[in-house]
């Protein structure tokens, strides 16, 4: 079976599988100021946090339309023999909905994945599924590892800007007020594919650490981890820093870092950091 592999351009896809040929990606919008961007088209990752700086209005974002979906897979339906489509987790955005939406438009074997995740976690559920297809795997086996794995993570975010978190109507008055005059560093994780508060760290070191510590007690918990993705907004010098210690700490553990990109950013900021682990892939 010929696959077709459809993602937005939330992912952050590894090198080995950037320039696949039959991954195909269906760009995020970003407004600034009634202009609308592209996601990866006509807006980098830099590109955006330049403009965020000097923007007098935070940026919102949507998801493509249903009609982009619809007209990428009719496209796809003469050359393959079947679609997986696998998006950012469906309480993040509607993206998901979406393509459920105009999959059931077009007359074509496709599967609809809500990855409940973001970023390079994503990324990398459409690389095992890659590497399923080339070890022979049926589409029925791939798509029930995928959906597996979904539910396999531990992802967990240090917001970078209250501020943004609270104009985007991701926090309440009450708690931006508190936060910012405690210096709180609130920690998020994500649960089923949505955020939800885990703990309120006072000072920012004190949140770094803690985020490394969250690898620790799951490490400890299960040695077969092999695997730790570091997420970044603008900066990667956090990332970076933990990349190193948890290299040293675990030699046996592949440590990758990438941006989390303008989506997320709209919402948590440039100073943003996360960090995700895979529990188990069977």
């Amino acid at each position: 079976m010929k696959i077709a592999w459809v993602t937005d351009s939330t992912v952050n896809l590894d090198e080995s599988i950037v320039n696949h040929p039959d991954i195909y990606s269906i760009p995020m919008v970003i407004m600034f100021n009634n202009e609308e961007y592209r996601d990866g088209i006509d807006l980098s990752v830099e590109e955006f946090f330049v403009k965020l700086e000097s923007s007098p209005k935070l940026p919102t974002s949507s998801q493509p339309a249903v009609g982009a979906f619809v007209e990428l897979y009719e496209s796809l339906t003469d050359r393959y023999d079947v679609i997986i489509s696998v998006h950012l987790s469906s309480k993040l955005s509607g993206t998901y909905a979406t393509s459920v939406q105009a999959a059931n438009m077009v007359d074509f074997p496709i599967h609809i994945i809500d990855s409940k995740l973001l970023s390079l976690p994503m990324g990398k559920m459409i690389e095992h599924g890659i590497n399923m297809q080339n070890s022979g795997s049926s589409v029925e086996e791939i798509v029930s590892a995928l959906n597996f794995i979904a539910d396999q993570h531990e992802t967990y975010v240090m917001i970078g800007s209250l501020e943004q978190l609270h104009k985007g109507g991701r926090m309440s008055g009450a708690q931006f007020l508190i936060g910012s005059a405690l210096k709180i560093k609130p920690i998020l994780a994500l649960v089923d594919g949505a955020l939800e508060p885990r703990e309120k760290i006072r000072t920012e070191k004190k949140a770094e650490q803690r985020m490394i510590d969250l690898f620790n007690e799951a490490k400890q918990a299960n040695p077969d981890i092999d695997e730790v993705n570091l997420l970044y907004g603008r900066y990667p010098d956090v990332a970076n820093d933990w990349k190193q210690i948890l290299s040293e700490q675990y030699p046996d553990v592949k440590v990758h870092t990438c941006p989390l990109g303008p989506v997320i950013g709209v919402h948590a900021g440039a100073k943003t950091f996360g960090i995700s682990w895979l529990r188990q892939k069977k």
